[in-house]
Parts: C-alpha cells; sequence; structure tokens
C-alpha cells in the first residue's frame, strides 16, 4: 500500500508545529527542513521555518525562508508581514520599506500599514520622510487621533502650524472615543510644550491620562504584591558554582522608565563587541515560567542546583533572536529586571548590572507626559501612583546594592550628560570592555531603536531636559506631596 504524498507532507508539518509549541525548536525545524525540499513550493513550510528560525536566532536562515515563502505567495499580507519583522530585526530598511508599499499595495485606504510605515521611518532615523507620511494620513483621516500623537512625538510643532487647529477641533468633537481623546490630548499637551503655552499643557495631559486611566485602570495593591512576592523569595539565594552564564554575556541596564537607560544602552552597544537588545523581557518572563509568577515565586533558595542552572540554559534560549553571533555582550534594557537581580546573580556570573538613576521630579514629569502601550505602567496616570513606583524601585534597588557583588554599577543621568565622556568611559568599564573613543558617537550609530527616545538617541547627549521639571513645579505638586520627606537623591 503507497502512502499519499500529500497526506505524508501534511502528518510531518503538523508533527512540526507540535514540536515547536512544546518547546522542541531544534527537532522542528529539522523536519521542516526536510519539507522543504520535498515541496519547495509550499509557502507554508517556508513561513514556519522562519518563524522557528526566529527562536532559534538563525538570522539568515529567517531571512532566506520568508523570503522564500513571499516569492511563492507575494500578495499574502501575513507572509509580507512576518517578512517585514524579519528584515526589521536585520535593520535592512530599504527592504522593510519596500515591503511595506507592498502592503500598502494591497488596500491603499488602509491606515494601519501607511501608519506603520511611518513610524518605521522613524525607528530607521528617517524623521522628515516620516513627518511627509503622517500629515498625508491626517489631511485624508482627520478624525485619526492616533495620527497627531505618533507625529506630535517626533517633530518640534511650531506656533502656526494648522495641526494644532484641526487637533483642537477633533478633541472637541462629541463622538471622540475614550482612546481618541486619550491620544489627541497627549498631542495638543506636546504641541503646547512647543509653543511654549505652558499652562496649557498640564490641563491637556489631565484629560489625556484619565482617559488612560478609564482604558487601563491601576492596581497599586496587585503591583506592590508582586513586586514584594518576587524579591523576598530570592532571599538566602547563593549563586550557582556550576553556571558558566550565557553566551552571549549579559549587561543589564535597569531604571524607570524615562530615567535614561535607552541613552546608557546606545553608548554601551556602540563598542563593536556589543549587540542592543533593547527591552527583550526574556528575563523576568523565563523566571516566572520556572519558578511561579508574582506573588506565587517559590523560595529560590529552596530549588534544585538543577533547576536554577535551567533557568540559565532557557535564558540562552531565549536570547537567540536579539543576539548577533559575531558579538560577545548583548544588552537588555528591560524595565523590570531590577525585581530579580538576585536570581541573574546567582545564576549568570557573567553577568553585568548597571542602574540608571534621574532626578524624580524630571521622571515623574516625563512619565506622564508620554503615552505607553496599552496596560503597561498603568501608574503613569497618576502623578501620586508615580511617586509611590519610584520610591519602591529605589527601595528594591537598595536591597540589592545591600547584598551583590562589586558588579553591581550606579550612575546619575545629570551626571552623564555634564561629563559624557567621564561617565561613557564609566559605563564602558562597568560593562566589563576595553574602551573605544566609537562610544561618544552613538548617534552615529543608525540600525533600528524602538523606544519612547528614539529621535533623541539620534542626536549627541544634550542637557536641555535636566531639571525640566521646574517649569511645571506647581502642576507637579501632586507628586511633591505624595513624595514627602524622602530625600530626592
Amino acid at each position: 500500500m503507497q502512502t499519499n504524498p500529500v497526506h505524508a507532507i501534511k502528518t510531518t508539518y503538523d508533527k512540526a508545529l507540535a514540536l515547536a509549541r512544546q518547546g522542541d525548536l531544534s527537532q522542528a525545524a529539522g523536519l521542516l527542513d526536510g519539507l522543504a525540499l520535498q515541496a519547495p513550493t509550499l509557502p507554508e513550510i517556508h513561513y514556519q521555518r522562519a518563524r522557528i528560525a526566529a527562536r532559534l536566532g538563525d538570522q539568515d536562515k529567517r531571512l532566506s525562508s520568508i523570503d522564500r515563502a513571499v516569492d511563492l505567495r507575494p500578495a499574502d499580507p501575513t507572509l509580507l508581514t512576518e517578512a517585514v519583522a524579519a528584515h526589521s530585526a536585520a535593520a535592512r530598511h530599504d527592504t522593510v520599506l519596500s515591503l511595506y508599499d507592498r502592503l500598502i499595495a494591497l488596500d491603499p485606504t488602509a491606515i494601519k500599514p501607511q501608519a506603520e510605515k511611518a513610524l518605521y521611518l522613524q525607528t530607521a532615523g528617517q524623521f522628515d520622510a516620516s513627518e511627509k507620511l503622517l500629515r498625508k494620513l491626517q489631511k485624508k483621516h482627520p478624525h485619526e487621533a492616533e495620527l497627531y500623537r505618533m507625529l506630535a512625538t517626533t517633530i518640534r510643532i511650531q506656533p502656526n502650524d494648522p495641526m494644532i487647529g484641526a487637533m483642537r477641533r477633533l478633541a472637541n468633537h462629541p463622538r471622540l472615543s475614550t482612546a481618541g481623546r486619550m491620544h489627541v490630548n497627549f498631542a495638543l499637551a506636546k504641541a503646547m510644550e512647543d509653543t511654549r503655552t505652558t499652562a496649557k499643557v498640564f490641563p491637556h495631559l489631565h484629560l489625556a491620562n484619565a482617559a488612560q486611566a478609564a482604558l487601563w485602570p491601576d492596581d497599586a495593591a496587585a503591583r506592590n504584591t508582586e513586586w514584594n512576592g518576587v524579591v523576598a523569595a530570592q532571599d538566602g539565594l547563593s549563586p550557582v558554582t556550576s553556571s558558566t552564564g550565557t553566551d552571549p554575556a549579559l549587561v543589564f541596564v535597569t531604571g524607570l522608565p524615562r530615567s535614561g537607560t535607552t541613552l546608557v544602552e546606545q553608548i554601551i552597544a556602540s563598542h563593536s563587541k556589543v549587540q542592543a537588545g533593547g527591552e527583550m523581557a526574556t528575563a523576568l518572563r523565563t523566571a516566572y515560567a520556572l519558578f511561579g509568577s508574582g506573588a506565587d515565586m517559590r523560595p529560590l533558595a529552596q530549588e534544585p542546583q538543577g533547576t536554577l542552572s535551567e533557568f540559565a540554559n532557557r535564558l540562552m534560549s531565549a536570547l537567540h533572536p536579539f543576539a548577533n553571533p559575531a558579538k560577545p555582550v548583548l544588552t537588555d534594557k528591560s524595565i523590570m529586571a531590577f525585581l530579580i537581580y538576585g536570581l541573574l546573580h546567582a545564576t549568570l556570573p557573567n553577568a553585568r548590572f548597571i542602574v540608571v538613576h534621574r532626578d524624580p521630579r524630571d521622571i515623574a514629569l516625563s512619565i506622564y507626559k508620554n503615552h505607553f502601550n496599552g496596560g503597561t505602567h498603568r501608574y503613569a496616570n497618576d502623578l501620586a501612583a508615580i511617586a509611590e513606583v519610584i520610591k519602591s524601585f529605589r527601595r528594591i534597588i537598595a536591597h540589592w546594592r545591600a547584598i551583590l557583588p562589586d558588579r553591581f554599577v550606579e550612575l546619575r543621568y545629570e551626571d552623564l550628560v555634564a561629563d559624557p565622556e567621564t561617565q561613557s568611559r564609566h559605563l564602558i568599564a562597568a560593562a566589563g570592555l576595553d574602551w573605544e573613543d566609537q562610544c561618544l558617537k552613538f548617534h552615529e550609530k543608525g540600525g533600528t531603536v524602538k523606544t519612547l527616545s528614539l529621535h533623541q538617541v539620534r542626536q549627541p547627549i544634550y542637557q536641555s531636559s535636566a531639571a525640566a521639571w521646574r517649569r511645571y513645579e506647581s502642576d507637579l505638586q501632586p507628586f511633591i506631596d505624595a513624595w514627602g520627606d524622602t530625600p530626592w537623591d
């Protein structure tokens, strides 16, 4: 009895996907490689090869596989979207923009692919082209509030800019959604700041943050329970003597949002031996998956050494999509990694820890002025809540400072912008690297940057953002009252 070849291919394909879901990526990749030889004209096989290659950190295979899939089915939006992700990771800007053009051509009336292209132009440092595209979209879709916020974050708005009038009209529209009210008021606050209409900045910020809070309410008690539970679970944890750490070695750059972590990461990543990982979020996610999340995290000092070693192994696998095989060091500026510094110290002997501090008043102002992805940093909508989060962060950092060895380094943002060369040399040494002059030219590096600070990291270090809170001292009074007698530094 002969086997139906189509049925056999499907059976093997389904088995490969099942193995991938179970985490057996190597075996899944092997099966798909065999299928690519048997059925080279099936785009689904090449698509899945690309997705698994991404998880394994095989950049070349990811790119060649998704390119083959797109060649076979050039008008498939799913394949084009995956190709955008693959080539974005490789910082192939021209290819990504071409792929976006193909997505746009599939439906020229759709806003999403055009807006995403505009954002990518910003990521690639092409701010003029991004502005031109966003203004074109605004003209066609004057009621799409998010388009105004997207543009406002990366340009200096002039007093005579017609966008201001358009935003005011939209803000007063009776059927404006809660999300629309959030986006347009963040944009109007930025416009008022740019045009030095200082008295109108916070009224718009209050409206924007109230709308954001309605969409994603904060739960301070749950956050405190999570943070305290995770830190307590690491009490008494000793280093795992058999652990060799990760390859590449990790440099954790930690600080609150808007504290200067992006600037610090870009300086370190300008070194020839360093790849910037950005906010990978792999460490905490791996810890939660293995040991329990939040207050449910098990006491790690009671965990078998083998389980702790497994954490390092799993983390190293999770790093593959972000790493560059040619660079032995990878930065991770995931905000929440500070919660598990004890675990990271115990299991990763080759890791480094750098904590960035900034005047809490400047942090609070910048947090309150910015929109974060839905559901993240929910405390950002309330000035008093921001004060409590900053104090909690400082308390946990003080805890790690007391028990961790010399790998733990702290830096003040104000010191960095006041004396860039001295502090940059300090940073590079803290990362365990020899100095390279190019680290002072991080803004010339190019590449892909995904952060609210993307416009700033394309420029040399500047001091204008230091002590910006003084212009809004009366507006920040709820934060100052909540801060109380706690020292500012």
